[in-house]
């Protein structure tokens, strides 16, 4: 009988993927950190690109630690890191050095940015630890997010690379809406986060179509679509803010989902005109004592 040769097992090689979060998220501070190396080189496009990149992997890397389950503390203090320098230092200097480098006052507005971003990161950290705070504030941020800032910052280049100079480039200008930044960030104005939103049914087909817009704008004109963004997230800031105080009043729907909130909303804004007509009369619901 002939003994076959003994085959040895193939030993597989596998990448520990739980390292693949963390290794985003220094992606992300090299792209910022270079984008600072192309803003001294007076390159203002590349820098911009590369706080874009940052900002994509900023948004990437939380979730992929979810799918993986490779949350750890090591990489929450790695990611506040990152978003100081990304979202605070480097699009404070970039915004320096293109545009504010000859006015002392250019210095002190991206100072009180870079500052404010750094205040605003170390109160969402400890918001994280309060128990204290009711199911809905897991649905807001407090203050403008960094990457908001640091898209309203790089707006700012993105003016002067499509029109040139004009009042949108003067350090007044520039001064004001840098401060204005920064004050949002550290105020406490709630703020929708997005990834929560639920898209009912019947928009997903408009928003798509809004998408492929965009997708569109982003290579024929990309400084006027950051613009667009920007004035799009201000203008959602009241609706906002009328949302997170109307479920403040409604404790009863902090458990629902999207859809039967919706459903409560609509029924309270059509009783409401019946509700002021009958304060009119001076009448009262039927059961209500006097």
């Amino acid at each position: 009988m002939i003994d076959k040769p003994r085959v040895r097992p193939r030993v597989r090689r596998t990448v520990n993927l739980h390292l693949l979060p963390s290794a985003m998220t220094v992606l992300s501070i090299c792209a910022g950190l270079t984008a600072i190396k192309f803003a001294l080189d007076h390159k203002p496009i590349p820098a911009m690109a590369l706080i874009a990149v940052a900002a994509i992997l900023d948004a990437l890397d939380g979730r992929v630690a979810r799918i993986l389950d490779a949350q750890s503390r090591m990489g929450a203090e790695i990611d506040s890191l990152a978003d100081a320098v990304n979202f605070g230092v480097t699009p404070a200097l970039v915004v320096y050095v293109t545009l504010l480098s000859k006015w002392p006052v250019g210095w002190m507005v991206v100072l009180l940015y870079a500052v404010c971003v750094v205040l605003r990161l170390a109160r969402y950290n400890a918001q994280q630890d309060d128990g204290t705070l009711p199911p809905y504030a897991k649905e807001f941020f407090v203050g403008m997010p960094a990457p908001a800032g640091a898209v309203s910052m790089i707006g700012l280049i993105g003016l002067k690379l499509q029109f040139g100079e004009g009042w949108w480039s003067s350090v007044g200008f520039l001064a004001f809406w840098i401060t204005g930044t920064s004050l949002l960030m550290v105020s406490a104005i709630p703020m929708k986060k997005f990834h929560t939103l639920a898209v009912p049914p019947n928009w997903a087909a408009p928003l798509l179509a809004v998408l492929a817009i965009a997708a569109a704008a982003a290579v024929l004109e990309p400084y006027l679509l950051i613009w667009i963004i920007i004035i799009s997230y201000v203008c959602h800031i009241p609706f906002a803010v009328r949302s997170k105080r109307w479920l403040a009043r409604h404790p009863e729907v902090w458990d629902d989902k999207p859809k039967q909130r919706r459903a409560v909303r609509r029924a309270h804004r059509r009783a409401q005109p019946q509700r002021r007509s009958m304060a009119r009369l001076g009448l009262r619901k039927p059961g209500r004592r006097l």
